[in-house]
């Protein structure tokens, strides 16, 4: 089928999204390099689509049906909104995304390349053609192009013959396969789809259930997405899935997602009105009451639906001593990675373990203790490194909760700090670049009892000094602000040569406040932390990827400030990869923009120095643009990031003036 027939049927409403298939996510690079495919007239594959009966498919968009079957594409949404979006000049009827990805293509008609418009380098340079233009204008509209050109006699010929095979771009035929039949449920075509994007990401459980919920209720998805953006600019990162996770739960007790599917939309209004309720109340509570307040920390965030359960069947709000001991299972579940498996069959575990005349949050809680074998915290659970660490939060909890106190100012740190110099940052207690000078590896100066809490400030002030030099200066200021966070009073324990000494100190330190403070939760009954711990854990595997060397921190950091210093903003320096369906750890990335340089528009990056080629696919299948040198990164900025900055701030100029 012709590109320019496949562009028709959109307009009809002939071709159009199914409701599952998730948004627009190209960035200009792509728009690019497939129109570049396609003027050379390289392959640039075919479409598969589902051919189903327009008046019962779930199609998203606001267009009229079509009358009898309708085309729902379920392989090649990219390319097809790409070409859309050029050709007509404005996206389809179910684009859902950002416009100027596709915005202001251009084609130089000397050099036959395609860039997007950069004022500054295209104004006064007339070869540089529209194509949306263009392709709006058709085939009688190449003339006027080539006269406003002025062309020699030798030109003409070139320049009609570009144009014109540029303008044939919708003459392509693409390859398109249909799935038919009244035998393909959309549990079929999902399966189908699933298959087809092997490479990519996968539709889930959570796709699939809120297809079927907006086929009766159209608007729920950006309801939903309206309220992920509120946690969002709160600092909680949550996704579609987890969010319909928790109005299962609300609404049917379970987690499987097929409990949903024979809901209404008024039930489904309701249940989300209600898991909204509670999961507002759920994270009052535990950034008020242990500390946890914000993405980075929240561990164990899959117990949130259970939460959300819990509190939603109450006909009275909990007093003190019941939500404590809702928030020690919570914070229990996260420290010990209960959720870290198969998620769906743990969440039905535990809602199973609040009911019946049996059930609550003792059996809840015992569960827990009978997976784990015991719940009291020993020394050896601080053997972590790296924020992506389990027990980093933990320290956090105890940071924020406890009587810790900032070793600058002397306040508590429990404290609303206010201002930008005073919000907490991450502190290696022995500095970084001495103990890898020391010859210390990137597990051992990144240990988690080798950091602590400290308002930005203090972290500057400190600097790059040893222990035994800056501790008793700290003592003598704020005395009592040392052992506020944990640390071994012994002097001989301050200085590097005892290092591996101070940190087996601290974690024990650590690990007795940690079991004085779950005790607090528990109001004097203690006794799940009173056993003793008999299950055998499993080592956890390494964690691939991360800084090794303090001359790689060194080029990292002058990356960094690069960036910074071009009005960009600052990437996360050794970012904690995560699976996003368990949230364990998988890699370490050296320096990461998630969101990309340019929020929404570019695909995220990563600069990953001296890494094997395992971390590379990692974040490549994680969908990061990697950059193995600060060369090639810098290329890249200067080449299509500040490129696009530029043009879009002289395209405002030209369009105010």
């Amino acid at each position: 089928m012709k590109i320019s027939n496949v562009l028709d049927l959109i307009d009809n409403g002939d071709m159009a999204l199914p409701e599952f298939q998730r948004g627009y996510v190209w960035g200009r690079d792509q728009v690019r390099g497939l129109f570049e495919s396609l003027y050379r007239r390289h392959p640039v594959g075919g479409l598969l689509v589902w051919v189903t009966d327009s008046m019962t498919a779930d199609r998203r968009g606001d267009g009229p049906a079509a009358v009898g079957n309708v085309r729902l594409l379920l392989d090649g949404q990219q390319r097809i909104t790409s070409l859309y979006g050029v050709v007509r000049g404005k996206p389809p009827k179910f684009f859902d995304g950002n416009l100027q990805t596709f915005t202001g293509l251009r084609f130089h008609l000397t050099d036959e390349i395609f860039e997007f418009y950069q004022p500054i380098k295209m104004r006064d340079d007339p070869l540089w053609i529209d194509v949306t233009e263009l392709m709006k204008g058709g085939m009688t509209g190449i003339g006027d192009f080539v006269f406003r050109l002025g062309p020699t006699p030798e030109q003409v010929g070139e320049f009609f013959s570009r144009l014109n095979k540029l303008i044939s771009i919708t003459e392509i035929d693409l390859h398109v396969e249909e799935v038919t039949g009244v035998e393909k449920s959309l549990d079929v075509v999902v399966d189908i789809f699933n298959r087809v994007n092997s490479g990519g990401t996968k539709l889930t459980k959570g796709d699939l259930a809120l297809a079927k919920i907006c086929a009766e209720w159209p608007d729920a998805r950006n309801q939903m997405k309206e309220k992920l953006r509120k946690w969002g600019g709160a600092g909680y990162d949550f996704n579609l899935d987890w969010l319909l996770r928790s109005v299962n739960t609300v609404l049917t007790g379970e987690a499987k997602f097929a409990h949903l599917h024979n809901k209404t939309a008024p039930e489904i209004k309701d249940g989300l009105a209600r898991a909204c309720r509670q999961i507002d109340a759920c994270l009052d509570l535990i950034a008020n009451r242990i500390g946890l307040d914000h993405d980075r920390v929240l561990f164990g965030r899959f117990g949130m639906p259970v939460m959300v359960h819990y509190m939603d069947r109450r006909s009275e709000p909990m007093d003190a001593k019941e939500s404590d001991k809702l928030l020690f299972w919570f914070a229990q579940a996260g420290m010990w990675g209960r959720f870290s498996g198969s998620t769906e069959t743990i969440i039905d575990q535990e809602l199973a373990a609040l009911e019946g005349t049996e059930g609550g949050l003792d059996a809840l809680i015992e569960r827990l203790r009978l997976w784990k074998g015991g719940l009291r915290v020993e020394a050896g659970h601080f053997d972590g490194w790296s924020l992506g660490a389990r027990f980093y939060p933990v320290l956090y909890m105890l940071t924020r909760m406890g009587e810790a106190r900032d070793w600058g100012s002397g306040l508590a740190l429990k404290a609303n700090l206010l201002g930008r110099m005073a919000r907490l940052e991450v502190h290696h207690i022995f500095p970084k670049s001495r103990l890898y000078n020391a010859g210390y590896m990137r597990a051992e100066v990144n240990a988690l009892a080798n950091f602590c809490f400290l308002t930005k400030e203090t972290n500057l002030i400190i600097g790059n000094r040893f222990p035994e030099e800056y501790f008793a200066e700290v003592e003598t200021n704020h005395p009592g602000a040392l052992a506020s966070q944990w640390i071994p009073m012994d002097p001989a324990l301050w200085r590097i040569e005892s290092y591996h000494d101070f940190l087996e100190a601290r974690k024990t330190l650590l690990a007795a406040e940690a079991n004085r403070y779950f005790a607090d939760l528990l109001h004097g009954d203690s006794k799940w932390l009173s056993e003793a711990r008999t299950r055998i854990e499993e080592p956890a595997p390494p964690v691939l990827g991360g800084i090794d060397s303090e001359a790689e921190e060194t080029e990292i950091e002058t990356i960094n400030d690069w960036v910074v210093a071009r009005d960009l903003p600052r990437g996360k320096l050794a970012f904690d990869h995560a699976d996003p369906v368990t949230g364990a750890q998988t890699a370490v990335f050296d320096l990461a923009w998630p969101d990309g340089l340019q929020h929404n528009l570019t695909q995220p990056v990563a600069v990953l120095l001296n890494e094997t080629a395992e971390v590379l696919a990692i974040a490549n299948a994680a969908g990061y643009r990697c950059f193995t040198s600060g060369t090639a990164f810098r290329a890249y900025v200067e080449g299509e990031i500040l490129r696009s900055t530029d043009d879009v701030a002289e395209r405002e100029i030209e369009e105010e003036s």
